[in-house]
């Protein structure tokens, strides 16, 4: 494979349209623990696909209902993870702003989309369903606002040559093998 061909996306949107997909099926993992324990009756995607917009569902065969929910969650993740992109690139950097993120989409879904579509857990009284939805709305946002990996430049880059004012060390051959521009430190 070239390094084209293996390197993650770079265009924000795709990026974060991919986390979004990636962090909704997190989600959904979570989601399934959540409603084993008895912590969520029903889940948001099932609900606003029954509830909110029953004539969508009623239009998928029963046998596909599941996988339909499952598929409209992860295009919800995916336009999310999308709009992300439109942070300020120095905040999309910040490791804390991934999950605020993921908080305030669980709050745009609490206080507009859910009682908007009138669905009955908009009008219950439900602290354990909304504190496990709330926690796998931070993973989400984890996913999602994961900092990129740092770029490492390859043989030929311009980075090579760069002195990054004494950062790493000289090699047998006396040259300056300084820390290239991205990497960390641990």
């Amino acid at each position: 494979m070239s390094r084209k061909q293996d390197a993650p996306p770079r265009h924000p949107l795709i990026r974060g349209a991919v986390r979004g997909t990636v962090g909704a099926m997190a989600m959904s993992g979570a989601r399934q623990v959540a409603v084993g324990m008895g912590f969520v009756e029903r889940t948001p995607p099932e609900a606003v696909l029954a509830e909110g917009v029953p004539a969508v569902l009623e239009s998928v065969p029963p046998h596909r209902r599941k996988a339909a929910i499952e598929l409209a969650h992860w295009g919800y993740g995916a336009a999310a993870g999308a709009m992300f992109a439109f942070l300020p690139r120095g905040l999309r950097r910040s490791r804390l702003t991934g999950p605020v993120y993921g908080v305030l989409s669980w709050g745009v879904f609490e206080l507009f989309v859910a009682p908007g579509l009138g669905l009955a857990h908009a009008r219950r009284s439900r602290p354990q369903e909304r504190w496990a939805l709330l926690l796998d709305h931070v993973l989400f946002g984890l996913v999602v606002g994961t900092p990129p990996e740092a770029t490492v430049a390859g043989p030929g880059d311009p980075e090579d040559h760069e002195d990054l004012g004494g950062e790493g060390d000289r090699g047998d051959d006396g040259k300056h093998r300084g820390r290239r521009r991205g990497s960390h430190r641990s």
